[in-house]
């Protein structure tokens, strides 16, 4: 079984924390869920992004997610794939140069990587993009294109897969997200 590292944060989107987390647990991988700033035993709070016929995503309070990986201990290394879920947290972990060095990583060694909506601005920060087709948020479409990758269409229950990277659109999309990166695993 694989060892997979969640990078997370507070307000993750519920459900792209909280559902793969549990998934790939429940398929006998090994998770690591970590942020940085923060070490084992402490939480993130999670969002609820729920789709009700506005322009854009309603925001509620989610659940509070217990880490069970401290960042400042992560050797990337160590883990076999990645996984990055969407919400509000990517937008500034995208600012800490260890959490792009780690997505680099997974690109560089060939590894499994799992990004869901907004999870897309790590990549496009990360500069893994260029050349790949990626899925995310609508919203982020543009920072997809800027980084050189192509954005992907695709209903909000799909996922795409090019190559190591699987990416969707939003939590709509995890059977099909899900059944595409556990086959790389």
């Amino acid at each position: 079984m694989a060892k997979v590292l969640m990078i997370t944060g507070d307000f993750t989107e519920d459900y792209e924390t909280m559902v793969p987390f549990q998934t790939l647990l429940a398929c006998g991988h090994e998770v690591a869920a970590a942020c940085p700033g923060k070490a084992a035993g402490e939480t993130v709070k999670t969002a609820i992004h729920d789709f009700e016929g506005d322009q854009t995503y309603t925001e509620k309070p989610g659940h509070i997610f217990a880490l069970n990986a401290t960042w400042a201990e992560i050797d990337a290394g160590a883990y076999d794939a990645l996984v990055i879920p969407g919400g509000r947290a990517p937008e500034y972990l995208r600012l800490d140069e260890s959490v792009l060095v780690a997505v680099r990583h997974f690109f560089d060694a060939g590894k499994p990587v799992a990004a869901i909506c907004h999870g897309a601005q790590l990549l496009a920060a990360a500069g893994v993009l260029e050349g790949r087709t990626c899925s995310a948020y609508p919203a982020c479409a543009p920072e997809v294109r800027a980084a050189g990758g192509t954005y992907a269409e695709i209903e909000v229950t799909e996922a795409v897969t090019d190559g190591t990277l699987v990416t969707a659109p939003a939590w709509p999309a995890h059977p099909a997200w899900l059944k595409q990166f556990m086959a790389l695993l």
